[in-house]
């Protein structure tokens, strides 16, 4: 093997003990082949160290977009398990951090509840909000707590030409010239396996098993069942997102085919078919004329013009919310525990409806007609208890009786999303829309 361990451990020995700085070391950590490697190399290095010199913590952040491939997204679960479990027995100063987006920013609350067209290449909304921003705010917090850290990737030179330019060109020389700056203040990149190339990487995780127990051999087969390759810990712009055939979301839209899902499909996992189908879908209809309002999400109907591309109608995002949760079904016949839209993000959307004055669908009976269960319209709101009686009792006319208790749930929605801006604006375009279709009647 061309690769020389003794020195890559040796280099990241010294600057694990030779910086006077306490920072953190913070470990971007995907579950790809890459990430891997990076964290088994780290993981030796320091595991040879005298125990008293361990004293600098060392976090695993790996970021939960929530809509992680399926098949995926159980192999790195278990690994994290797996790393948190030997840490500790091994008395090393590893401790893993899963993120996740804030529940206003989970991908369905923006396409099911927002109405946000399937993310494209000049609108791909989804990376800031799934992505950077939820590794962004840890890495914040542990700068907050001591000033500086350290962020380490396992970003390759031989990944391609541009990403060779971009680590040389960052490089600065304040501890040493392995440090390169991050596009937050106080933060560090270090890229210890940035010069190994794919020839040296497969063999070494083939030959050297994890310590953290077990072997590579699942996340070989991944790889070999889905041809193509991970996705990286995002953590700026610089970073390149998922799509060709990379392991990512399994619901993006940015690529016309998601080979990699193709892949495992072909390779027996066919329970992931309503997937695939799922996710065609968006592609298919994002650019469909006849699925999209006219006016934007901060306007109103009055507003509407031809030329604009406004957010997905009601009736879209009320479809696609049940074609969704027709899939969640027919996987969960394979993998019963596997759930692809979480019950606080059917809050969220139902919560988001009544902010956007959305009445005439509800999260309660999509669900019910799904799965044949009873659900209540309050088992999807904040929870409190509706007086609807003493409502009734005091409204003669039901149109008045449905506009007030319609005006109280955009209040609440507000209330909810933490977010009073604008609600008088909401109020007097709902009361609008309410007057003339009464005049229509």
């Amino acid at each position: 093997m061309a690769l020389d361990l003794k020195y890559l451990e040796s280099e990241i020995q010294d600057q694990y003990l030779n910086d006077d700085n306490p920072r953190p070391w913070i470990i971007g950590f995907s579950g790809g082949k890459d990430s891997t490697m990076l964290l088994q190399v780290v993981w030796i290095a320091i595991q040879k160290l005298d125990s008293i010199l361990r004293s600098r913590p060392v976090y695993i952040v790996c970021n939960d977009t929530l809509v992680e491939n399926p098949k995926i997204a159980q192999f790195i679960n278990q690994t994290l398990i797996d790393i948190q479990q030997a840490a500790a027995e091994q008395g090393l100063p590893i401790t893993v951090h899963q993120t996740t987006p804030r529940l206003e920013d989970t991908f369905w609350v923006n396409l099911l509840g927002k109405g946000y067209p399937a993310p494209n290449n000049t609108f791909r909304w989804c990376t800031d909000r799934l992505k950077i921003n939820p590794t962004t705010e840890f890495i914040k917090d542990k700068i907050s707590e001591v000033g500086e850290a350290i962020i380490l990737l396992g970003t390759r030179s031989d990944e391609s030409s541009s990403r060779a330019k971009s680590i040389e060109s960052s490089k600065i020389h304040i501890d040493s010239e392995r440090l390169r700056r991050h596009v937050l203040p106080n933060a560090f990149v270090y890229a210890p396996i940035k010069d190994v190339t794919i020839d040296e990487l497969w063999p070494y995780l083939l030959q050297v098993n994890p310590p953290w127990g077990g072997t590579h051999r699942n996340l070989v087969t991944l790889y070999r069942n889905a041809t193509g390759g991970d996705c990286p810990l995002v953590i700026d712009t610089t970073t390149p997102s998922c799509g060709q055939s990379r392991f990512g979301c399994w619901v993006c839209s940015v690529v016309k085919r998601d080979k990699s899902m193709e892949a495992l499909i072909d390779n027996g996992e066919e329970w992931m078919e309503p997937l695939v189908e799922f996710r065609d879908m968006l592609v298919d209809f994002r650019n469909d004329r006849s699925w999209r309002q006219t006016w934007r999400r901060n306007s109103s109907e009055e507003n509407a013009d031809a030329e604009t591309w406004g957010p997905y109608l009601p009736e879209k995002r009320a479809y696609m919310l049940q074609t969704l949760l027709k899939a969640q079904k027919e996987v969960q016949n394979d993998e019963p525990n596997l759930v692809l839209i979480n019950y606080q993000e059917l809050v969220a959307i139902q919560v988001t409806w009544h902010r956007d004055s959305i009445f005439d669908y509800n999260v309660a009976d999509i669900y019910n007609s799904i799965y044949k269960t009873d659900l209540k319209n309050e088992d999807f709101s904040d929870g409190q208890i509706f007086e609807k009686e003493l409502l009734k009792e005091i409204c003669d006319d039901d149109a008045d009786f449905n506009l007030i208790g319609e005006l109280l749930e955009i209040q609440k929605s507000k209330i909810i999303l933490v977010n009073n801006f604008g609600i008088q604006s909401d109020f007097e375009n709902h009361i609008e829309r309410d007057y003339k279709k009464r005049q229509l009647c």
